[in-house]
């Protein structure tokens, strides 16, 4: 079990790097808001260039003036009355690994129907979802999931035929306006061609493209993260095909954001109708505001998954770290703790598969994607299930719920997912049979 501690294929681990001089920035908190923090920048010398907690008032990104040491200012910056936290805004960029032999199902496109959509085969008979126990699950309870799923990610290609009817209005906190979509950060190659060539467009992620597009991508850092989004939100649509997803770009496509921006999406999740928040995503350093944004969701009912990380270490990741996050672990198809996944009784919660996952790519496609990046999202889906049994799931119901799970080590937390007895155990605290 995951004692709580308070406190991107694409194996998605943010590093936690300094941004260089020119770009340096700094969240601060001031609970006198933007007048008195403006004041205090008059004579710093910096510049308040935007709120961060969705109108609440209180956090804010501040730059300071050129030519001085960063160090230096943030501790000025802390010690002026009035101000209770300012830390760096740190730049978060995506590591990888290699990823494995693409499964079998990437080549199976025969289609189907799921919810009203026609879907690959391989896709909805991937060996990950009888090892969650979806189809029983969906048998036997009639459940398809409810509620709005934010992903907070490199957007999402809404143009995907599966998803396109479930996603909700979106942003983009890269270029701070409307619509989360992934393919902005995309230029100048042909659309896909219909094809079914399986292709290794990065070191972690094998997909069905044209060989146009394999040709830009293969290699090429700019697009080094590109489709992480989609990918991760076919995995939740593929738990829960009837929830809703909101799609929050907070990466670019070279797999590059800041912290400020997960912030943001934090908390634009919780205040426009998010019951779940997806964050595929893990950095190693503890930041105070991050694990506020968070608080602030568990106190709104919001339930929190992420990833546990891809070291193969035990580890402290966050946000999977935090007391009000379900941290989640990779498991092979053979329930055994996949190498590269992050595992011990603190970082993680349950774990679930995150090998040679397939799902849905950009352009109507799919890819197979290795990491605990697409473990989470099963048990984000897990959660938007739980919210069809009965809404008023929150945080509390979806980890005890959840934690009845298969048992394989105490590293793994409560053990592997299982989508059946989560659902059955918060039927049966609800009174129902």
């Amino acid at each position: 079990m995951k004692h709580k501690m308070l406190g991107v294929f694409l194996l998605f681990f943010a590093a936690w790097t300094a941004p260089a001089a020119a770009d340096t920035r700094f969240i601060v908190r001031d609970p006198a808001g933007l007048t008195a923090l403006q004041q205090i920048c008059l004579m710093l010398g910096c510049n308040v260039s935007g709120g961060l907690d969705g109108g609440l008032g209180k956090l804010f990104l501040v730059t300071p003036p050129a030519l001085i040491d960063p160090n230096t200012f943030l501790q000025t910056l802390r010690a002026q009355p009035g101000i209770t936290n300012a830390e760096l805004d740190a730049l978060l960029k995506v590591m990888q690994t290699t990823a494995s032999t693409p499964p079998s199902g990437l080549s199976d496109a025969t289609p189907v129907n799921y919810f009203g959509v026609s879907v690959w085969h391989g896709y909805l008979a991937q060996p990950a979802s009888t090892i969650i126990r979806l189809p029983d699950t969906q048998s036997a309870f009639s459940v398809s999931g409810a509620g709005i799923v934010a992903v907070i990610d490199t957007g999402v290609d809404p143009t995907q035929p599966v998803l396109q009817a479930v996603l909700v209005p979106s942003y983009d906190f890269t270029r701070n306006q409307p619509n989360g979509s992934e393919t902005t950060d995309y230029t100048g190659w042909p659309p896909l061609a219909n094809s079914t060539n399986t292709a290794q467009v990065n070191q972690s992620t094998v997909a069905v493209l044209d060989q146009s597009t394999v040709a830009v991508l293969d290699g090429n850092p700019q697009y080094a993260a590109f489709g992480h989004g989609t990918m991760v939100a076919g995995i939740v649509h593929l738990v829960a095909p009837t929830a809703q997803i909101m799609p929050l770009k907070a990466f670019h496509a070279d797999g590059s954001g800041y912290l400020s921006d997960v912030i943001r999406a934090i908390y634009y999740a919780v205040q426009n109708g998010a019951s779940v928040i997806n964050m595929s995503f893990s950095v190693p350093t503890y930041s105070q505001e991050m694990a506020s944004a968070v608080k602030f969701a568990a106190r709104r009912q919001v339930i929190c998954v992420a990833s546990a990380g891809n070291d193969g270490k035990e580890a402290f990741v966050y946000p999977a770290a935090l007391a009000t996050v379900m941290g989640v672990a990779s498991t092979t198809n053979s329930d055994t703790l996949s190498s590269f996944s992050n595992y011990g009784s603190v970082l993680v919660w349950v774990a679930a598969p995150g090998e040679g996952i397939i799902t849905t790519y950009p352009f109507g496609t799919y890819a197979a994607g290795w990491g605990t990046s697409f473990s989470a999202p099963m048990v984000s889906g897990a959660a938007a299930l739980l919210l069809g049994v009965n809404s008023h799931c929150n945080e509390a119901c979806a980890e005890q719920s959840v934690a009845h799970a298969v048992p394989i080590s105490a590293d793994v937390g409560n053990g592997r997912v299982d989508l059946y007895q989560a659902v059955a155990a918060w039927r049966h605290s609800l009174g129902l049979p």
